[in-house]
């Protein structure tokens, strides 16, 4: 049988770098899980001190947008996700979270499928005192914006908007996750 690292660890092999930046994060992230340091979030919020988390982008396949939130605790505008709780694999992960922050089941997007499009390796921001590194999976999900259900978490959220990859590009990177720009050019040449 094998291990959540070993499938975590394939999964993240199997990752196509657009980037020597993405290349190099890849490296980083396969380097720290051959470690055999904790992979999970024990303590939050830095304890270990870096730990997996999985980004889901929703996409609307219609009109090529993406939704972003205006994530509470970091203060930047950020795709939905979380920590991966212990024992959980990268969708597992993406799968539980859609349904606590968005309110509707994660779907696959057609042609890419339940594996991850992107990953960084990023020091999160606010006080020094908090912050820690996430190795991060993204993964582009399926969500139609008129779906009934969908209610992002007010907990979560100050609020939510969709964006098409244009206006996501347009706009300065200060805003959001600092890999949001290379991933948004990324998930431009995959769909």
């Amino acid at each position: 049988m094998i291990s959540n690292r070993e499938q975590i660890a394939r999964i993240i092999a199997s990752i196509d770098p657009v980037d020597a930046v993405e290349q190099d994060h890849r490296r980083a992230a396969l380097e720290w899980i051959d470690s055999g340091a904790e992979l999970y979030r024990s303590v939050p919020p830095d304890q270990p001190p870096m730990h997996l988390v999985s980004y889901f982008v929703p996409f609307d396949t219609r009109t090529g947008s993406v939704l972003l939130a205006a994530h509470r605790k970091s203060g930047l505008e950020l795709p939905p996700g979380g920590h991966c709780e212990a024992g959980e694999l990268p969708w597992q992960t993406v799968q539980r979270e859609c349904v606590e922050e968005l309110a509707v089941p994660a779907a696959a997007l057609p042609g890419l499928g339940t594996d991850p499009l992107f990953v960084t390796v990023t020091q999160t921001q606010g006080s020094a005192v908090r912050r820690h590194t996430d190795v991060s999976l993204w993964f582009v999900i399926d969500v139609d914006p008129a779906d009934a259900r969908l209610r992002p978490d007010p907990g979560e959220f100050d609020g939510v908007r969709w964006l098409s990859v244009e206006q996501l590009l347009a706009e300065p990177i200060e805003a959001f996750d600092p890999h949001m720009h290379r991933f948004a050019r990324k998930l431009m040449s995959a769909v």
